[in-house]
């Protein structure tokens, strides 16, 4: 006589051949698909999947690239909370971005994107490119230190002495008083990128069919339509924005570098990214560098988890 164990244990494997064979077969009717994804997969899994649990096992050793890591445990962690002050102030120098530049960097991709989809083709293709452009231009910091020059020949300052609202140049990218703010205005300009694309062509898959059916129900203005039929079949892009500005925002660290120098004045601007690159590529203390990037990247999961969270739900 069989036992309760032994029944259920093969109940359970005369249910999983039928699914494993759904599943092979599944693969084999697919597999032009699944052979062209290969190559993408295969780097996504080197180039990414292997450096990040790399990078967390190390953040438990003292790792100086020369010799051979040292386990520590929970060294690095009680570090970088209990005595490393610089740390602390970029925690708070990257959450004030996170939460400033996030969210409004998302509102303005989706506001720019809306009024740009109302133009005409080649006009609204030109703007296009004119608002997305400086995400990926690489001399753009050029122009704004010379906006900002600390000098009276900086376009800023020239303006305002000539205007009479200043009697002396401001510093504005050395001065700790005004250096967040040049920073959070630079950021916010270079923030229509992917997630402005990807709300251009969330515009374009609404049906226009459900316009002409809201206005017989009773909806007569833009806004009504964009609430009531825009936003919600346009969840997916909404998504996926939000997770690119709102959680990627937490990973500034380009433009303070290039804004204010490295280190900043005071740490006025000093991120979490920076603190990596700090220790990481400065000081070669590659452990303590892997244990602030496991912690940024907790950080960062839990924000896409509630993200995903409140956008996704009904």
């Amino acid at each position: 006589m069989r036992t309760k164990d032994q029944t259920e244990k093969a109940v359970q494997v005369a249910q999983s051949k039928p699914r494993n064979s759904r599943l092979g077969k599944e693969i084999r009717k697919e597999r032009m698909c699944y052979f062209m994804i290969a190559p993408f997969m295969i780097a996504f899994f080197i180039f990414t999947v292997i450096p990040v649990v790399a990078a967390i096992v190390l953040g438990f050793t003292d790792f100086n690239m020369l010799q051979t890591p040292n386990f520590v445990g929970l060294d690095n962690f009680k570090t970088m909370f209990l005595n490393d002050d610089v740390f602390l102030i970029a925690v708070k120098n990257t959450l004030i971005l996170a939460f400033i530049c996030g969210p409004l960097s998302y509102i303005a991709c989706y506001v720019f994107a809306w009024f740009i989809n109302e133009l005409p083709g080649r006009l609204r293709a030109f703007m296009t490119l004119v608002f997305y452009a400086p995400s990926i231009s690489g001399g753009v910091y050029v122009i704004w230190k010379y906006i900002l020059s600390g000098d009276r020949y900086g376009l800023l300052n020239g303006v305002l002495m000539k205007l009479g609202i200043l009697d002396a140049p401001n510093f504005w990218l050395t001065d700790p008083k005004y250096m967040m703010g040049t920073v959070i205005v630079v950021q916010l300009w270079l923030s229509l990128g992917t997630a402005f694309l990807s709300f251009m062509a969330g515009f374009k898959t609404v049906d226009p069919v459900l316009y002409e059916a809201a206005a017989i129900d009773g909806v007569h203005n833009r806004f009504q339509e964009v609430y009531h039929i825009t936003l919600p079949q346009m969840k997916p892009q909404l998504l996926f924005g939000a997770v690119m500005q709102i959680a990627g925002s937490f990973a500034v660290g380009a433009v303070p570098s290039e804004l204010n120098g490295f280190p900043s004045t005071d740490y006025a601007t000093h991120t979490i990214i920076n603190h990596i690159t700090d220790y990481g590529g400065v000081r070669y203390e590659l452990g303590y560098a892997c244990a602030v990037s496991a912690v940024l990247l907790v950080v960062m999961l839990l924000v896409n988890k509630v993200i995903t969270k409140v956008l996704a739900s009904d």
